[in-house]
């Protein structure tokens, strides 16, 4: 059966304890939070994983339904895993995926919303205001095709050919294989996104090779496919019909997930963009 999971850690995992030529596994610890950072080196990992050669890295917290703690360990683990793919000076755009008015989805702009924007903001201002050196920041949340009638790739790209950022930043829902892993996982990759894939909806890809510039995606995984997790907790393939097939389950706290997390997410982003400033202090600028 073919189990449905957007980290490559979860895909690692099912491929069971030998590790596939072609991909290479290290594991830390930042306090509470635990990172495992996964490459794929060649065209034998990528097959493997069936995912593109690059870097992922899976941060695991504590849940966000019950941790409330967005500057903790958890964060900074985040912040200095992003920075790490990072280019070290230039425009980043960020770009919070998803439709906001469906709650498993709305992760990516919620996150944007909370981003500190400083694109605008000219050296004069900046040491008026007591800023220095702040880094240039773009933000945007596109959409969802259904809601505009346009490709999100569209709109980023043509943003992209306006403002010539150094790197991208997508934020999105993912979707996990295990309910263990909603909420309290973080997937950071240098590969860019195919929107949608995870819920088998999947758009125009988002990457360095149809956008030009590079492109890191971040991810919380906060639904399960159905019949992946019948298969998980059954140990058997289950049928379930062609409504069942369809199905994603959520947690019921989803809405405090959501939100917890893209509080933690954007922090983190906003830490790694602007290391000069305190993270609380960042926060309470776009808060």
């Amino acid at each position: 059966m073919d189990l449905r999971t957007d980290l490559a850690l979860e895909q690692h995992e099912i491929n069971g304890k030998n590790e596939p030529y072609g991909t290479e596994k290290t594991e830390t610890t930042h306090g509470n939070a635990r990172i495992t950072q996964i490459k794929i080196t060649n065209e034998n990992g990528e097959k493997a994983l069936k995912r593109k050669i690059g870097t992922y890295i899976t941060v695991e917290l504590p849940g966000f339904g019950n941790n409330a703690d967005i500057f903790g360990n958890g964060m900074q683990a985040v912040a200095t895993e992003l920075k790490k793919l990072l280019p070290s000076e230039g425009l980043v755009l960020v770009a919070g995926l998803g439709n906001e008015q469906i709650t498993p989805d709305a992760l990516g702009p919620k996150c944007a919303s909370l981003i500190f924007s400083t694109r605008h903001i000219g050296k004069e201002l900046q040491e008026s205001l007591g800023f220095e050196n702040l880094r240039p920041v773009a933000r945007i949340a596109p959409g969802v095709l259904g809601q505009n009638g346009i490709e999100t790739g569209e709109i980023l790209a043509g943003i992209i050919r306006q403002i010539s950022p150094a790197a991208v930043i997508t934020v999105d829902a993912l979707a996990s294989r295990r309910l263990s892993r909603l909420g309290c996982t973080v997937q950071i990759c240098n590969t860019g996104i195919t929107p949608g894939s995870g819920v088998g909806n999947a758009r125009a890809e988002i990457s360095h090779e149809t956008m030009g510039v590079p492109v890191i995606a971040i991810g919380v995984p906060t639904v399960v496919d159905a019949a992946t997790l019948a298969y998980d907790l059954t140990g058997q393939e289950q049928k379930l019909g062609k409504s069942g097939e369809k199905m994603m389950v959520t947690p019921r706290e989803i809405d405090l997930i959501t939100e917890r997390a893209s509080k933690l997410v954007a922090t983190a982003i906003n830490t790694a963009l602007q290391p000069n400033m305190n993270p609380e202090e960042l926060y309470t600028l776009v808060s």
